[in-house]
């Protein structure tokens, strides 16, 4: 008899690439994920992982049952899915993917709701940036994501997955006091011409925008800096190390020798809790996604005031 959980932790290898990243989106160890597949490879008397390089690759007969997990894993959603609706309550362990300001200036309240009103919901947090977030939604490896697009950058969707908007995050221009847009209460995207950049690296979705945007205003930006956390940039812009476009949700305050400014027009980016088709059935989804609505404006109002919302 294969065991259930076994199969998850080789189906998540197999969707992350690497025992380390399936830990991480399970909540194990490691090394409780490798014990879990030398078990299975035990059970089954096959090799399903082999070295290559510093990590692993999966065998043929690896894959060939990570697939059928995937079909397993899906047919044990439903049933626990039909199970909570017929109960009425959210419970059961939801996992949920949600990108770092998000993580940071959303969830913490979100999540501390959820566990206050729902005790016998298990609720537990990964931070993920969107491009993954929503293909592991899609996969399997997460019950729902919270993930952005930006309004020059819609957000793709699979096949199988739902979303909803749970609002509209702002994003401001963020330099040094002493910088020739400091004093302005708004800016153009077409002065920017010449200025010198610090953003998210290539392949985040921050990063992304930021070079579409500058483009389609017919500059070619320079990038001196690139840093994934959002005060990490507020810090070199600081230090007068360039300027940056930063959303508000999980800013938090500026230091006294930084101030964001307004941009004509201000680029917004939309968030939405994204789950698989039929998930919305489960009451621990739905509680979720009202819990994320209710806390949105609370989220959405606690970060730093641009210089014409009164700075």
């Amino acid at each position: 008899m294969l065991d259930l959980q076994r199969l998850r932790a080789l189906y998540a290898v197999s969707v992350h690439g690497s025992v380390q990243a399936a830990a991480m989106s399970l909540g194990f160890t490691a090394s409780a994920v490798s014990q879990q597949i030398a078990k299975l490879e035990r059970e089954t008397r096959t090799v399903l992982l082999e070295r290559h390089g510093r990590g692993v690759q999966l065998t043929e007969e690896a894959h060939r049952l990570a697939t059928a997990a995937r079909e397993l894993l899906a047919i044990v959603e439903r049933t626990e899915t039909d199970l909570e609706e017929r109960k009425g309550t959210p419970t059961g362990r939801l996992s949920i993917a949600a990108f770092a300001s998000a993580a940071r200036g959303l969830m913490p309240g979100v999540l501390a709701e959820l566990a206050d009103r729902h005790p016998e919901l298990d609720a537990r947090l990964s931070e993920v940036d969107p491009h993954e977030s929503v293909d592991m939604v899609a996969k399997g490896v997460v019950d729902m994501a919270i993930a952005h697009d930006w309004d020059i950058s819609p957000l793709p969707v699979p096949s199988g997955v739902e979303q909803t908007r749970i609002g509209d995050d702002l994003c401001d221009l963020v330099v040094p006091r002493g910088h020739r847009f400091a004093r302005r209460a708004t800016v153009r995207r077409e002065e920017f011409e010449g200025e010198r950049w610090v953003c998210q690296p290539p392949g985040r979705v921050c990063h992304d925008w930021l070079m579409r945007t500058l483009r389609t205003a017919g500059i070619e930006p320079d990038v001196a800096h690139y840093a994934d956390e959002n005060p990490t940039l507020v810090a070199l812009v600081e230090a007068g190390l360039g300027i940056a476009l930063i959303p508000r949700l999980g800013r938090g305050p500026l230091p006294d020798a930084v101030t964001a400014v307004r941009l004509d027009p201000v680029p917004v980016r939309h968030l939405y809790a994204v789950w698989r088709t039929g998930a919305a059935r489960r009451p621990a989804v739905a509680e979720t996604v009202r819990t994320l609505r209710t806390h949105w404006p609370r989220a959405a109002q606690g970060s730093t005031r641009t210089r014409d919302d009164g700075d």
